[in-house]
């Protein structure tokens, strides 16, 4: 990451809670919040094409606490929100003749991918494309939405949230996650400055901002972690590690154990697993006892979200499946309430509404 000198020097009251975290974990110890947040992922995604204004806006009426936008670049260093920079598959990039060029192949990541990439676009041409439903075998009804939103700007997804604000009288949580944040850096597109001034400008620069920053790396969080107060978030994946951090050979696993969440609380306030990691599943698929993840996270300071609820079966464990269609709508309820029983404070849900309904019957 290329951040310069800090944008906003970390608290005292911040570096206290760090040092006691290193000294002290279990003086930190965090319980499990009476009413945990449900993250609209990537919006309302299980309902209108993901990372679309129309889709944020959709996730904020269903009652979501949180939105969440993931980031990337344009060629002109614009912040826009799509899940990959690679937009062959969230757009109609494809159908416009006067972009069949700019299709390539790169390595993000390490990995070979080929398509159209949002860093090869200015903003004023990336506007001209239109999102399309990136799951259209498994959510038919959203292809019908196909080619009526643009891909929104950070901005812009930051001022429908403070008109939703102002139209419902309270806060609503905004969870950017930088996308890639090593492979944007290595082409002079750093992320991260831009994602600290426009939540300055948009006044949600605090350490009480309704606001979290997440990533799968770990080294854009920690000079993050002196750059801004804002409440950081490590996310884990089930398999593999942090890109950054492939040279050392560290892995999720190690990063979620007990003496690697230690280290992580050193940086971060929260923990991002994979459900999984959570509710571990049985050579069938299905869950059975939570695991020590998340009472081992409390106990250094950390509060956890998992990711990603999602209400079709194929999605599920097996023991929360209804009927043999992958396609069809599962006990969601179920696999929801057995996340909350273990402690979670929070989960990423397509289905925001789900989420919802699942937590406020919990809570009773």
């Amino acid at each position: 990451m290329t951040l310069v000198a800090p944008l906003a020097p970390a608290t005292a009251d911040r570096t206290t809670v760090e040092q006691e975290r290193s000294a002290a974990p279990s003086s930190v110890r965090v319980q499990q919040l009476d009413v945990p947040l449900v993250f609209g992922h990537r919006g309302a995604s299980g309902y209108r094409p993901e990372h679309t204004l129309a889709s944020y806006e959709l996730a904020i009426r269903l009652g979501a606490d949180y939105i969440e936008p993931d980031l990337v670049s344009t060629k002109d260093g614009v912040l826009v929100t799509r899940h990959e920079n690679e937009i062959g598959t969230t757009t109609d990039v494809a159908d416009h003749p006067e972009f069949a060029s700019r299709r390539t192949t790169k390595t993000i990541d390490g990995v070979a991918v080929t398509g159209w990439f949002t860093e090869d676009f200015t903003l004023r041409e990336l506007k001209t494309l239109r999102a399309k439903e990136r799951l259209p075998l498994v959510r038919t009804g959203n292809t019908r939405y196909d080619g009526r939103f643009q891909v929104p700007t950070f901005t812009e997804v930051l001022a429908l949230v403070a008109r939703w604000e102002k139209r419902l009288g309270h806060k609503i949580g905004v969870a950017p996650e930088t996308k890639h944040p090593t492979y944007f850096d290595s082409i002079g597109l750093s992320l991260e400055e831009p994602l600290l001034r426009s939540l300055k400008q948009a006044g949600k620069n605090k350490a009480r901002s309704k606001v979290v920053i997440q990533s799968f790396e770990v080294g854009n969080l920690r000079e993050l972690d002196h750059a801004t107060d804002v409440p950081l978030v490590q996310l884990a994946d089930a398999r593999g590690g942090p890109y950054d951090l492939a040279d050392e050979g560290t892995t999720y696993a190690e990063l979620t154990s007990r003496g690697g969440l230690r280290k992580v609380a050193r940086y971060a306030d929260w923990v991002g697993p994979e459900k999984s990691l959570v509710l571990p599943r049985d050579p069938a698929g299905a869950t059975g006892a939570p695991s020590a993840l998340v009472g081992n996270a409390h106990r250094v300071g950390l509060r956890v979200v998992v990711f990603t609820v999602r209400d079709e079966n194929q999605f599920l464990p097996t023991n929360f499946r209804v009927g043999t269609d992958p396609n069809a709508k599962g006990d969601v309820f179920g696999e929801i309430t057995a996340l909350l029983d273990a402690g979670v404070d929070g989960i990423f849900a397509d289905f925001p509404d789900s989420g919802v309904f699942a937590r406020d019957e919990w809570v009773g």
